[in-house]
């Protein structure tokens, strides 16, 4: 099973299935583990030992899982100041060439807001399924560009401005390769194969527990279980920012394209 398709469910239900496979497997441990103890480490209480490696292995565990969901943080914050800022890039270049003379300025603003306008609609959808990048908006900003660089400027204010508009483009296309890079960016298998690693060796200690309240033992390991599987949830939705239904929007394009360009 391709495990990037949980990212087309909705949030509620990709948890429910990360929590619920966790609390799943710690219970189902539980109860098989617990018929063999007593063969064999005999009906000796060693609970002092297994709660010390407990607590230790939870502190190593719980600074390395900090670490890591604190770079993914990070990185969907990233993604997201990228987004902002070509949206800003976005508008500046849209100001710039909304100066310029008919016909031409028809035709530039035209493109820019049929670029904006099918990031919204067509792109980002498309992205949140994990597809970039897209032609039908590179043959858009292929005929933009086409047009912009076709300008010969004939006064000094002309020039001045057709400078800055090329600059304020570049710019654009930089962000927008950035996002696009974005869209199929992830944490190391490696990573990952540490993070679910360590969660069931965390689990597993709790199965060494002897406890006479066999219901308390089973609502504690569901309650380590559930804490651990919220954990690796956050870090799987945050881990692709484009992705899913947590994920980076098009608010910023929305906002520039109903300030700038909507008539």
């Amino acid at each position: 099973m391709n495990l990037l398709l949980l990212y087309h469910l909705p949030n509620w239900l990709f948890g429910s299935i990360v929590v619920g496979g966790f609390v799943v497997f710690s219970l189902a441990g539980q109860v098989v583990i617990s018929r063999f103890l007593p063969r064999w480490f005999g009906d000796k209480d060693y609970n002092d030992i297994v709660g010390q490696y407990l607590s230790a292995s939870g502190v190593f565990f719980g600074i390395t899982l900090g670490l890591i969901s604190v770079a993914t943080w990070e990185n969907f914050g990233s993604v997201d100041a990228a987004v902002t800022n070509e949206a800003s890039n976005i508008g500046v270049l849209y100001r710039s060439v909304d100066n310029y003379p008919e016909p031409l300025h028809g035709v530039l603003t035209g493109h820019l807001r049929a670029y904006t306008r099918h990031e919204i609609d067509v792109t980002w959808p498309k992205q949140r399924e994990g597809i970039a990048p897209d032609r039908e908006a590179d043959a858009i900003l292929k005929r933009f560009h086409r047009s912009l660089a076709g300008f010969e400027p004939k006064t000094e204010g002309q020039k001045s401005l057709h400078s800055e508009a090329l600059r304020q483009f570049s710019n654009m296309v930089e962000s927008r390769r950035q996002r696009l890079v974005s869209v199929t960016t992830a944490l190391p298998q490696v990573v990952w194969i540490v993070v679910v690693g360590g969660s069931i060796l965390n689990l597993s200690l709790m199965w060494l527990l002897v406890v006479e309240k066999k219901g308390l033992h089973l609502m504690l390991t569901t309650i380590l279980a559930a804490l651990l599987g919220l954990l690796v949830f956050l870090l799987a939705v945050m881990d692709h920012p484009l992705r899913g239904e947590y994920s980076v929007g098009p608010d910023s394009f929305e906002l520039v394209y109903d300030q700038l360009m909507k008539k």
